[in-house]
């Protein structure tokens, strides 16, 4: 159903799933398995990888020749596209939200390093000043693809699908939960819809870090659109309902890329115990909520829980302050 997309090959796949026995015996509550999505090869790795596979194969069979997305100074999504646009020799623009900043680091530094093209945009992190951008360079004889906010379109959703076809593949397990961190959509809705074409019954379990909408549409309401026009798009006969979703929107309360005492605990817990690193934005906030509800007995001692860990540990290095702090 998702073949007849064209795909091209960016990520070192399959990522690997291992058990993370430490925090596991440590909660005393259900066993924890990871998904290592950080681990997908390209410019230290992460989820986007897998969506640019798709996004990035259509761009190529239309003849665009330049890039345009945008996030947060510290967007995972622009580090991947700033590498996979270098390693496919296409021109890459990024806008990014705030102002310059004195010196850069974390996946800032790496958007340089790839010689992204980047147009800071102060408090429109979501892509408000594509159009004009677009306009620009159409004018001057560019052919551009804008790819939106966290690449979450069906093509990117699609690789969420094949995603969850490598997971089933490879476990030894059988989950109950699948977790991970929800924010632009597409991870959640290409999930949801591998859930559905594979016949599984695990439930799949967003953790929202981010409150805001998604291109004028609350998140929830987004992610159904996007797997209904997800399973349109590959031929899938099922209709995606509020039934279909779990979004807890329990911990974003502080704000997006706000580091509270429960993500510094989160990722300190983590890299304690496994050796695994998180980000501060995304992953250390849904692994924050993960942890806070196996605490409160949301999962039975019985359960098989995989967090799928989507990458974005370069933001850490731009977050230091909130881990130093407590050691002045």
């Amino acid at each position: 159903m998702i073949n007849k997309f064209k795909k091209i090959d960016l990520a070192f796949l399959p990522t690997p799933i291992h058990k993370l026995e430490g925090l596991s015996k440590l909660l005393k509550g259900p066993e924890i398995y990871m998904k290592r999505d950080d681990q997908t090869g390209l410019a230290l790795g992460g989820n986007k990888t897998r969506k640019l596979e798709y996004i990035l194969g259509h761009a190529l069979e239309t003849g665009v020749d330049c890039i345009i997305t945008g996030g947060a100074a510290q967007s995972n999504h622009c580090r991947q596209t700033a590498a996979a646009c270098a390693k496919l020799g296409m021109e890459c623009h990024l806008v990014l939200g705030g102002e310059k900043p004195e010196s850069s680091n974390g996946n800032l530094l790496l958007d340089e390093l790839f010689k992204a093209n980047i147009h800071w945009a102060g408090n429109k992190r979501k892509g408000e000043d594509f159009p004009k951008i677009e306009a620009e360079l159409r004018a001057s004889g560019k052919n551009p693809l804008v790819v939106p906010y966290g690449g979450s379109n069906f093509l990117g959703a699609i690789s969420y699908i094949a995603a969850t076809k490598e997971m089933i593949e490879q476990a030894d397990e059988s989950f109950t939960h699948i977790a991970f961190a929800s924010s632009s959509g597409g991870t959640h809705a290409g999930l949801m819809v591998g859930k559905v074409l594979y016949e599984q019954d695990y439930e799949v379990l967003g953790l929202n870090i981010d409150k805001s909408e998604m291109q004028g549409i609350p998140v929830p309401e987004f992610i159904i659109r996007l797997a209904n026009e997800t399973a349109e798009n590959i031929g899938l006969d099922y209709k995606f309902n509020a039934k279909d979703m779990v979004l807890n929107q329990d911990y974003y309360d502080a704000g997006y890329g706000v580091v509270t005492q429960a993500e510094v605990d989160a990722i300190e817990l983590l890299a304690q115990t496994e050796g695994v690193l998180m980000d501060p934005v995304y992953t250390g906030r849904a692994m924050a909520g993960l942890i806070d509800l196996i605490k409160n007995n949301y999962f039975k001692k019985t359960d098989k829980v995989l967090f799928w860990h989507t990458g974005g540990a370069p933001a850490l290095f731009s977050y230091a302050q909130e881990f130093n702090k407590e050691f002045f």
